[in-house]
């Protein structure tokens, strides 16, 4: 356990953040699974409706720090991948 009482407030706001930001990226989780079954399901009005709507949220998990940038454009990128591969 923390003995000075600056890292013992940086601990609390570690954890709060922590739990701040694991919604986010539970969210971000759902709908990229989302995309990928609709892209699975062959249907591509609504791959590419969901696509879009995970790559926003990805989007913005980078700007707001919660994932790093390049985590991000990585998931994004095996997401569009896909979605060409269906578009073909």
């Amino acid at each position: 356990m923390a003995n000075h009482k600056s890292a013992i407030k940086r601990i609390r706001q570690n954890e709060k953040r922590r739990l701040h930001n694991r919604t986010y990226r539970n969210r971000a989780r759902t709908l990229v699974k989302k995309a990928r079954t609709a892209i699975d399901s062959g249907n591509l009005d609504e791959a590419r409706a969901a696509t879009k709507i995970a790559v926003r949220d990805l989007d913005k998990l980078a700007s707001r720090g919660v994932v790093h940038k390049r985590n991000a454009a990585r998931r994004k990128s095996r997401l569009m991948r896909q979605l060409a591969q269906l578009e073909k």
